[in-house]
């Protein structure tokens, strides 16, 4: 092989390699929440997000007594009490979820919730992601 091609053979499998190293890189994360910007969308709210291609993992930080109102939305949310308790209303019913309680709300379930006397930390993981998150 002439010394030509093998220089651009090698120019090419250099593409190749940084190519596949840049897929495995976004199709792969760990990271740690002590890495992740924190945001405020609203007063005694804290939220860090961590985007997929079809999922959205959010940590949210609440002031103790801070209320989200009742509300939907198209995309199927699982929420995780890491902290704290949290009055959920949820299609008219009222429930108290405290640390280790999952909640399963499907696409359009009528939800929300109200911190009760401490701090409240939740992780919240939606699918298909939440685009009005990401833009605001």
């Amino acid at each position: 092989m002439a010394r030509d091609e093998r220089k651009e053979m090698s120019s090419r499998t250099n593409d190749v390699q940084i190519n596949a190293a840049s897929t495995l890189a976004t199709a792969a994360q760990h990271l740690n929440w002590s890495s992740i910007p924190v945001e405020h969308p609203g007063k005694g709210i804290e939220r860090q997000m961590v985007v997929g291609d079809s999922m959205l993992i959010c940590r949210f930080r609440f002031e103790p007594w801070l209320v989200t109102p009742e509300h939907t939305h198209p995309h199927e949310q699982m929420s995780l009490v890491i902290s704290g308790r949290v009055r959920f209303f949820v299609e008219g019913e009222e429930r108290v979820a405290s640390p280790g309680d999952v909640l399963h709300f499907p696409s359009n379930c009528l939800h929300g919730a109200t911190m009760m006397d401490e701090e409240v930390v939740l992780l919240d993981i939606f699918t298909p992601v939440r685009e009005d998150f990401l833009n605001g």
